[in-house]
């Protein structure tokens, strides 16, 4: 164990980039794998940023909920300044629409392409959906299996979006770092326009692997630490019984990592990536402008 696994202050400021909201009886999409049966609420879940020193989060829309982002929206308006989102929408979406959302404190969509068909982001209406979202200099959140990311990658970054990448990447749990879509990851480190979060390691890794330590210092290497962001990905859904909001923040303190490396992880690079560090959009004037941004 390392010096800052007994030190909880040392998350202190920190941003956790991703995590999810919901209640039992919301409209559920006709696509969904899976939709737990409880409830994760903003109220359950901001006492424990407080407890952990954690300022700031990205709320993420959960994959059940489709691109009915209302209960995400209402979430983000109760601290515009805290908060942050990640929308889920359909690729025809109007560019006015996107605008709302900008206006809302969301930043990007995801694209949760886990067990299903790839779309052709080549093709219409995903290449105007990507030239909006470059506009507004929004991301694309990438969730796939890591075997499949890096055509869907070199298409997103063909189109100018900036790219995160969910959850280490999501390697075959039986091959961690060895996947080699992990490996492939890793070489777009260079472009400078890839982000990786660090963030649920029990979706990729076998209980009680070296997983985290070995696949963040790789990432280190490859992409730098001001392009990695931890996230707890709470609740956990899945995972509820095995892992804990601690949980998720040990994995990261006890990872071997200096404090530089740790700081930027943790705090600075997603501070500057969601604007944490601007003024949120909340004038017409500035909505106006995202319109036009979005649109011309």
């Amino acid at each position: 164990m390392n010096a800052y696994a007994s030190s909880p202050t040392f998350a202190k400021g920190g941003v956790d980039t991703h995590a999810h909201v919901f209640e039992q009886g919301l409209p559920l999409t006709g696509e969904r794998r899976y939709a737990p049966a409880y409830d994760a609420t903003l109220d359950d879940y901001l006492p424990l940023l407080n407890a952990h020193g954690i300022t700031h989060a990205v709320l993420v829309q959960p994959s059940f909920l489709g691109t009915d982002n209302r209960y995400l929206l209402q979430a983000l308006s109760a601290d515009t300044e805290r908060l942050r989102g990640v929308a889920v929408v359909a690729p025809d979406i109007s560019a006015n629409d996107l605008a709302d959302l900008h206006r809302r404190g969301v930043t990007g969509i995801r694209l949760n392409l886990m067990e299903q068909t790839l779309p052709d982001l080549r093709a219409q209406p995903w290449t105007s959906l990507l030239d909006n979202i470059a506009r507004l200099d929004w991301h694309v959140e990438l969730h796939r299996n890591a075997v499949d990311l890096e055509p869907l990658i070199d298409q997103l970054l063909k189109r100018g979006v900036r790219v995160v990448v969910d959850h280490f990447g999501r390697p075959d749990p039986a091959l961690g770092t060895q996947d080699p879509g992990f490996k492939a990851l890793l070489g777009f480190g260079k472009t400078g326009r890839v982000w990786v979060k660090v963030s649920g390691a029990y979706r990729c890794a076998a209980t009680g692997s070296p997983f985290v330590a070995d696949a963040t210092q790789q990432l280190i290497e490859q992409f730098g630490p001001d392009r990695l962001m931890w996230g707890s990905d709470w609740p956990h859904t899945q995972y509820e019984s095995v892992t804990s909001y601690g949980d998720a923040l040990s994995a990261l303190l006890d990872a071997g990592l200096d404090s530089t490396a740790l700081g930027a992880i943790l705090r600075t690079t997603a501070r500057s990536f969601y604007g944490f560090d601007v003024e949120p959009v909340v004038n017409a004037s500035a909505t106006t402008a995202a319109m036009q941004r979005a649109t011309y």
